[in-house]
C-alpha cells in the first residue's frame, strides 16, 4: 500500500490548470519561496498520510475532470510514490501537470530521486520557483515571470526545454 504525505485535495479546480481538474497538494517543500501560494505545505511532518488507492477512487468518481494536477508542497520529493497514482490516471486518459520548484534540467539530470521517471507521466510541468519580485497576475497558471510551462513529453523527446505552445496552458480567455 503506497501512501502519499498530502496537505490536501480538490476536486474541482479551475486554477490548477485548464478545466475541471483533480489537484493534489503534496506535504513537505525545502524552498521556502518568499510570499509562497501554499506555505502551510513546508512541513515535512504536517499534513496526512493517505492511500493512493483512495486518491485514485476520487479521480475516477469525477467524470468532468479534464485533467490531474501534483502541487505542493514540493511533488518531486515523493516522486517514486506519485509514479503508481501516475500510471493510474494517464490509464484513465488524463492530462497530468505538476507544478515543481525545481527545473526541468535538475531533473531530467537524475538530480532529484524518481524525477525523471515521473516526468515520463507528466504533460504539462511548470517549473522554477516562485519568485515575488517576478510575480504576475497577468501569467496563465503560474505566479511568476521566471517560471516555464513545459510540455514535457517533447522536451523528454528533444532531451530539452520545449515551452507549451497550447492556447489551453498560454492565452487568456
Amino acid at each position: 500500500m503506497t501512501r502519499l504525505r498530502i496537505s490536501g485535495c480538490v476536486n474541482d479546480s479551475i486554477v490548477d490548470g485548464p478545466g475541471l481538474r483533480y489537484t493534489i497538494f503534496t506535504q513537505g517543500c525545502p524552498h521556502h519561496c518568499p510570499g509562497c501560494h501554499n506555505p502551510q505545505t513546508h512541513d515535512f511532518k504536517g499534513g496526512k498520510l493517505v492511500n493512493i488507492k483512495n486518491i485514485s477512487k476520487e479521480i475516477k468518481a469525477n467524470p468532468l475532470l479534464s485533467g490531474v494536477t501534483f502541487s505542493g508542497g514540493e511533488p518531486f520529493l515523493q516522486a517514486k510514490k506519485l509514479i503508481p497514482l501516475a500510471k493510474e490516471i494517464k490509464a484513465m486518459g488524463l492530462e497530468i501537470a505538476c507544478y515543481t520548484g525545481f527545473v526541468f534540467e535538475e531533473l531530467y539530470s537524475g538530480k532529484v530521486e524518481g524525477g525523471q521517471e515521473l516526468l515520463k507521466y507528466i504533460d504539462v510541468l511548470i517549473d522554477g520557483k516562485f519568485v515575488l519580485s517576478q510575480r504576475s497576475l497577468e501569467l496563465m497558471f503560474k505566479g511568476s515571470k521566471n517560471q516555464r510551462t513545459i510540455c514535457v513529453p517533447k522536451s523528454l523527446e528533444s532531451g530539452k526545454v520545449v515551452l507549451e505552445k497550447s492556447d489551453r496552458w498560454t492565452k487568456k480567455s
